[in-house]
């Protein structure tokens, strides 16, 4: 009997492990201390936290939807004489070399340009402002290339100018 009697208080003594612990209770003091804390960390309210984007940010990402569209009918537009749509007997291969560089140059960089536009990206832009200045470059300093056309050369140089107008009138009505 001896070793079943001690086998009975060897459980007892384990069941206490699983008990709940009592519960305490908090003194006053610390909840006053938390509550002085939270107050503490609170941040005053700014009155223009709500107005959302401001009016020349909002002109900026339609000029970017615009030029989403531009770039992506400009992309598609080369890739057309790259496949030959709509070409007629002016077929990819009868173009030099450097013709053919330039529009499948245009075609991948004016779609890829076209969706971080639409996406108002930061690399969207740069990539936008790469393609418009490799196409002035290709107007101006390569005229053979695409027939020097003044009025492309222009209306490219006109999209970058109005761009940078609106992206440094966003910037500064932009808290800082």
């Amino acid at each position: 009997m001896e070793p079943g009697l001690a086998r009975r208080r060897e459980r007892r003594r384990d069941r206490a492990s699983f008990r709940r612990p009592a519960r305490r209770r908090s003194s006053p003091v610390m909840i006053d201390r938390v509550e002085t804390d939270d107050l503490r960390n609170l941040e005053p309210v700014h009155e223009h936290e709500d107005e959302g984007p401001g009016r020349w940010t909002k002109r900026l990402v339609l000029f970017l939807r615009v030029m989403a569209g531009l770039a992506m009918l400009k992309g598609l537009y080369h890739w057309s004489r790259v496949v030959g749509i709509g070409v007629g007997e002016d077929l990819f291969e009868y173009h030099s070399i450097a013709w053919q560089t330039a529009t499948i140059f245009f075609a991948v960089i004016d779609l890829v340009a076209a969706v971080g536009l639409w996406l108002a990206a930061a690399w969207g832009a740069v990539i936008w402002l790469m393609s418009i200045a490799s196409m002035l470059a290709v107007e101006i300093f390569f005229p053979q290339v695409f027939g020097g056309g003044l009025v492309t050369g222009f209306l490219e140089f006109a999209l970058l100018a109005i761009y940078l107008l609106l992206a440094v009138k966003a910037a500064q009505e932009a808290p800082p």
